[in-house]
């Protein structure tokens, strides 16, 4: 079969993105591949960024940008046998014989009301999903169309361990991002390790801040690491694949706090998706203490395989557990590993696989 895939946010290097780019290296064993792009550099940065093999997939003109006439679109889609594209609340009209909508976040709206629509609508074959948290927003607007959930793959390489003290968060550094300021709370959480750090709470940890970072944000991130100074805060930017693994592999304790302060009830979006950093420190043996919202809830079970927590109270006493106490912390650490196994990337390739070739 021909497959194109499409994901608007390609050169963002984030999560989603190596979802996506997942499913063109799962599809690419047995079909002709193509992604919908432009710049072959963010192509590039995909494959190296997450150690993907994506020597059988090829670059395609993107026919969904806004310059590519609405003839154009439909003459090139229908040379498709499938298309799969990532919805930010629109539904492409194309032509290919099966259309498949990816949704990655609650979204506040999803174009279904015109009769345009309603014709698009009609033509997707299946809609799914990276979570049942993203699910159970958008699927009642999508009623009548079939749905899964799909959780986003996560392959834990061989390691070798050398636990230290310390407290890990992976994710992009996003200063501004759907209305909030800081979307995962990285300056929330250097200020929760200044106190326990200056109360004495963290004698001889360290706390590792690996983060991805876009041009054009750099000044502000200057502005949290200076206010990270004189304590033992260490910033790794834009590390490779592997080299983030040297980071799981030492690190004993993992934080993440997306949805922190803001009204989830009414931005939902604002909090963590699913969370893949999640399950590859689990992966790695680091225990997870992670906020009880999003998509965290459906990996994590609190006081077995991590700890979740409403306040940033129960953060702190959450970590202190762990690190007075080495027994809790080696038997919620084996179990985080044997949980991060639901999430693997075999596991993943066989349910894209039996949605695609139904």
């Amino acid at each position: 079969m021909k497959i194109g895939i499409y994901d608007p946010y390609l050169d963002d290097l984030g999560g989603g993105e190596k979802y996506m780019m997942t499913i063109a290296e799962c599809l690419a064993k047995k079909h002709e591949v193509f992604v919908f792009w432009n710049n072959k550099v963010d192509f590039e940065g995909i494959k190296e960024r997450f150690s993907l093999d994506l020597d059988k997939v090829k670059l395609r003109e993107n026919i969904f940008a806004p310059r590519i006439s609405f003839f154009k679109k439909i003459v090139e889609s229908q040379k498709y046998d499938i298309i799969i594209a990532v919805s930010d609340g629109s539904i492409p009209f194309v032509l290919a014989k099966k259309l498949f909508l990816h949704i990655q976040q609650p979204l506040e709206k999803i174009n279904t009301s015109s009769w345009k629509d309603k014709i698009k609508l009609g033509r997707v074959a299946g809609v799914f999903y990276n979570s049942h948290f993203t699910r159970k927003f958008d699927e009642k607007i999508l009623s009548g169309v079939k749905s899964a959930v799909i959780y986003p793959p996560v392959f834990i390489p061989n390691l070798e361990m050398k636990k230290e003290d310390v407290i890990l968060h992976v994710g992009r550094f996003r200063p501004k991002n759907d209305g909030a300021d800081d979307f995962k709370k990285q300056s929330v959480m250097v200020e929760e390790f200044k106190k326990m750090f200056d109360a004495k709470q963290t004698k001889n940890w360290k706390f590792f801040i690996a983060v991805s970072i876009k041009d054009g944000d750099e000044e502000i991130f200057e502005r949290l690491k200076s206010s990270a100074k004189n304590y033992p805060i260490e910033f790794f930017i834009n590390k490779t694949n592997e080299e983030l693994w040297e980071l799981y592999g030492k690190a004993k304790i993992y934080w993440h706090a997306s949805g922190y302060g803001e009204d989830l009830d009414r931005h939902p979006e604002l909090a963590e998706h699913f969370g893949i950093s999640t399950v590859e420190a689990m992966g790695a043996g680091a225990v997870p203490v992670a906020i009880k919202a999003g998509g965290q809830i459906e990996i994590i079970t609190d006081g077995e395989d991590g700890f979740l927590w409403n306040s940033l109270a129960e953060l702190k006493n959450k970590t202190q557990q762990l690190i007075n106490n080495h027994k809790l912390w080696n038997e919620s650490s084996k179990k985080a590993m044997l949980r991060a196994k639901d999430f693997s990337k075999e596991k993943f390739n066989e349910r894209i696989i039996s949605l695609i070739e139904q």
